[in-house]
């Protein structure tokens, strides 16, 4: 245990409060992202160590486990005929900006609701060749509602805020163009949240939450017309780099590659944890598991007389990222120190939210059994912090 150098702001010696050991979960990693990984992913790095670590990414071996997280997650997400996996290296911020170059035609509508839904609107208004976007946006805590509008011929949704613990139950929004797209941010949402095919057309994510991989890789689910829209402003003379052309990119990962060298290690965690949901029982699985979490961390929150979930509406509260804020006569980042000092790491707040709060991450690979531990050791620190 490494003592916390925090003071509470009530005299409390950090240092003095320990934790039983009986109560303590068996693994304490409760990030965000990036997110617990299993042991077992760990294992397939090292069983791939003279097979596939350090080898060419345009030899078989490569190319065969690409093709194996593709058509993983197509099984996964139960995904029609006509859709296709495609790959990118960079992450989900690579997409927005792959995105203004290859997915909208000209003109976006985008929900913001936290840090990082922004963070697409912000890269569709500073691109010189689009028009300028639709922002609707609505406080941290909720989420605002898509509404159809001429001229849009992309829609940007986000199906879980990782920064505020906000989910987004995933809608075609009424009466838009038969020819728009519907594209959600799924980072932290995709493999642990549930969503239909035949609601949106882009779902993209990377691998580092519910995958409990690495980053720096783009992932993308498309639809016909998806593709279809890629192909046509492929087609086109408008300027991109090459690294953020997304006709390169599905040209490539037809060929179950990506244009430049990816990360190999992080194919091969992704590829496990793939493998290891299906063979637990799929996205059902997947969903039933975190939901369990999230029963259990909120069902201890909204019954507490310090802390509350900090989504009022229960619908809107994530399974996979909880936000819980604290009464002012508890300070959250004092929680957290004790937790850290005792091997349960990351759950601070987000920072920008700036809010007396603890956030937890609940992906699948966290096991809900040691979610129900995490609040009994909360419970023993905030007892020792009010006396």
């Amino acid at each position: 245990m490494v003592a916390p150098t925090a003071c509470h702001p009530c005299g409390v010696d950090l240092s003095a409060i320990t934790i039983p050991s009986e109560l303590l979960p068996a693994d304490g990693r409760f990030g965000c992202g990036p997110s617990k990984v299993r042991s077992e992913q760990i294992t397939a790095i090292r069983d791939a160590a003279t097979t596939i670590m350090g080898t060419s990414h345009r030899q078989a071996p490569v190319k065969d486990l690409v093709g194996n997280v593709r058509s993983g997650l197509t099984e996964l997400f139960g995904l029609p005929d006509g859709w296709e996996i495609i790959l990118g290296n960079g992450g989900s911020t690579m997409f927005w900006d792959a995105a203004t170059f290859g997915l909208i035609n000209s003109r976006s509508q985008h929900l913001v609701f936290g840090e990082f839904s922004s963070k697409f609107a912000d890269a569709a208004s500073s691109a010189p060749h689009l028009d300028q976007p639709t922002v609707i946006s609505t406080e941290p805590g909720d989420h605002p509602t898509a509404v159809a509008e001429e001229g849009v011929d992309l829609y940007a949704l986000t199906h879980n805020e990782t920064s505020t613990g906000v989910s987004m139950h995933l809608e075609r929004p009424a009466g838009i163009a038969d020819d728009a797209l519907v594209a959600v941010d799924a980072t932290s949402a995709a493999g642990g949240l549930s969503w239909r095919p035949s609601e949106v057309d882009v779902y993209y994510f990377a691998p580092q939450k519910s995958f409990a991989s690495d980053g720096g890789l783009w992932i993308a689910a498309c639809s016909a017309t998806a593709v279809e829209r890629i192909e046509q402003i492929a087609a086109t003379d408008r300027w991109r780099p090459a690294a953020l052309d997304l006709g390169i990119a599905l040209s490539n990962s037809r060929l179950n590659q990506t244009y430049n060298t990816p990360a190999l290690a992080t194919l091969i965690m992704l590829n496990a944890q793939i493998e290891w949901m299906l063979e637990n029982g799929g996205a059902t699985w997947v969903a039933d598991r975190v939901a369990t979490s999230a029963s259990t961390i909120y069902g201890w929150a909204d019954t507490h007389s310090l802390a509350t979930p900090f989504v009022n509406d229960p619908a809107k509260r994530s399974h996979v990222v909880a936000t819980i804020d604290l009464d002012d006569s508890i300070e959250a980042t004092a929680v957290s120190a004790v937790l850290r000092a005792h091997g349960i790491v990351d759950t601070d707040s987000y920072r920008k939210l700036g809010r007396n709060q603890l956030r937890v991450g609940m992906f699948p690979a966290i096991d809900p059994a040691d979610i129900e531990r995490l609040t009994a050791c909360i419970d023993h620190v905030m007892e020792q912090l009010a006396s």
